[in-house]
């Protein structure tokens, strides 16, 4: 009979292996959120990265239990393991290690993969090896709600994703003056991204909700509050910050907005710049003879013979090791957000790329700032349903291990849902351009327009799916979105690439089996190994 606190090394092994699973996920799955704002040049790499910190954190540790609540209990049946809870422990840390092994390798070679197909694949996988397929539930309400989900999600996506940006097109981009109906309208596109944000935000975050606000009537209404708010601010201070930045030409920064009524007329960008031209080329030109002489004598220096060289070395302090490791650690920790992942210049991209209209410069720039906080939506929400697939399963091996019994409804303890969105922040942050690059500007062309498009009706399935605890997958959302981007252009079928998106699909099928295959192996052989009695 199991007691409190046995089995420990499940335990600790499990930690170790959801946080492998939490960084593969945020490896992986990074390109859903920020693909899109980085292949427009909406944000950098590393800016993305730095943001995403935030709103994937938030995301997990706000909203992350209902999903992984469905995780945890709503594919296995709890009851077969009631006579030996341990059992379930080992089944949740196998399941664990095949997702992690797949999901990691995924990453290493820049597959698309969906982490929720992954640890939905393993937990049927050591079901079955357990107690075979009556274990699972196949019905509605276990596996057979999420795998239709991954059918209707990007459908619902890419059907949301097409409405927002077939009017956009029509309202603002096409237009003559594109900038100025950009001008008009932007405000209310604040108004409704905030809005949507705000709701779900409030429904779920910790010490909110209905209960707490009055009802649903009072969620909505603190909601449409805020968005208000941000709407008047994008009236009155954004939209003549941008118009006296783009049309004006004025040398303004991004922190003279908040103060823009009240700043007077400023330089242009033409006379700012050429001002600095002068200054270097005056520097330049006032250079004095010793100063020449030297600069003389040091390119004579550089002549020296290869002894005095040698010699020179010599008398400089070596640099330390403890120095050397030092930069060498900063340059591989870097190096996750120091890559290329627009594929703009990938020749085989070049015709697809070119299907894809192209509007007025100035209005896509209204998009950049909008896109932002959709990225930021996008992420929240992918922080919010895919931290369940590493936290599920290792919150039920701590409940067990905490309690020696299993039980079929207990919360999910806000430090591991820390612990998950640290993961995924970090995997994210050092592994995420892999799968970006293969995404974005790889499956359509993006424009701010279109990525604010296709990132706002993710976000919005992606929540709205969190809300009611479906596990989709962002993949599949983000995925679903862009590809109807695509084919909202003149020549659609021939704007997206059906190539890539032919692979994803290959990926989706197989993760089921092979995360399965793994945990369910690794379940047989432990759960039947001799052992001392």
């Amino acid at each position: 009979m199991m007691e409190i606190h046995d089995y420990t090394w499940i335990f600790a092994v499990g930690m170790v292996v959801a946080f492998m699973d939490a960084y593969g996920i945020g490896a992986n799955d990074v390109a859903n959120s920020f693909a899109t704002s980085v292949s427009s040049n909406s944000l950098t790499l590393a800016q993305a990265c730095i943001v995403a910190c935030f709103t994937e954190f938030l995301g997990a540790v706000l909203l992350g239990a209902n999903t992984a609540g469905t995780i945890k209990g709503g594919i296995l049946s709890p009851a077969n393991y009631v006579e030996q809870p341990e059992m379930l422990m080992l089944a949740m840390l196998c399941a664990l290690c095949g997702s992690a092994a797949w999901v990691l390798t995924a990453c290493k070679f820049g597959w698309p993969v969906s982490s929720t197909h992954s640890i939905v694949g393993a937990i049927i996988g050591v079901g079955i090896a357990g107690f075979g397929p009556s274990s699972i539930f196949w019905g509605w309400g276990g596996v057979a709600t999420i795998i239709s989900s991954w059918f209707i999600s990007p459908i619902v996506a890419g059907l949301v994703a097409a409405a927002i940006y077939t009017i956009t097109k029509h309202a603002i981009l096409r237009r003559v003056e594109s900038f100025k109906w950009g001008i008009r309208l932007v405000p209310v596109y604040f108004f409704v991204t905030i809005a949507i944000e705000a709701f779900y935000i409030m429904l779920e975050a910790p010490g909110l909700g209905e209960d707490v606000l009055g009802g649903m009537g009072g969620v909505i209404g603190i909601a449409l509050g805020i968005a208000a708010v941000f709407a008047a601010f994008c009236q009155f201070f954004f939209c003549p910050w941008v118009v006296r930045r783009v049309k004006g030409r004025e040398y303004l920064k991004w922190y003279h907005m908040f103060v823009i009524p009240w700043l007077s007329k400023r330089r242009t960008i033409e006379e700012v710049d050429a001002e600095k031209n002068a200054q270097n080329h005056g520097s330049i030109h006032s250079t004095s003879p010793n100063e020449l002489l030297n600069a003389g004598d040091e390119k004579m220096n550089k002549l020296d013979t290869d002894g005095e060289v040698i010699i020179d070395e010599a008398v400089a302090p070596k640099e330390s090791m403890f120095a050397r490791l030092k930069t060498k650690a900063v340059s591989k920790l870097m190096n996750g957000i120091n890559q290329d992942v627009r594929n703009l210049e990938n020749e085989k991209l070049t015709d697809m790329h070119a299907n894809a209209e192209i509007f007025e410069d100035d209005a896509e720039y209204l998009f950049s700032f909008l896109q932002v906080i959709t990225a930021c939506m996008a992420s929240f929400a992918h922080g919010s349903n895919d931290v369940s697939n590493a936290v599920g399963p290792i919150s039920s091996i701590y409940e067990i291990w905490n309690s020696a019994s299993v039980s079929d409804s207990v919360g999910i303890p806000v430090w591991i849902l820390v612990y998950g969105g640290i993961g995924i922040d970090i995997g994210l942050a050092t592994m995420g351009y892999r799968v970006m690059r293969a995404m974005g500007n790889n499956i359509t062309f993006f424009t701010p327009s279109r990525g604010f498009c296709a990132e706002l009706a993710a976000a919005l399935t992606v929540l709205t799916c969190s809300k009611i605890g479906l596990p989709v997958s962002t993949t599949l959302c983000i995925t679903g979105a862009s590809a109807a981007i695509g084919l909202c252009n003149k020549n659609g079928y021939k704007a997206v690439n059906w190539k890539m998106l032919g692979f994803c699909g290959l990926s989706w099928i197989i993760t089921l089996p092979c995360a399965g295959t793994v945990a369910g192996l690794l379940f047989a052989i432990c759960s039947n190994a001799p052992h001392f009695t």
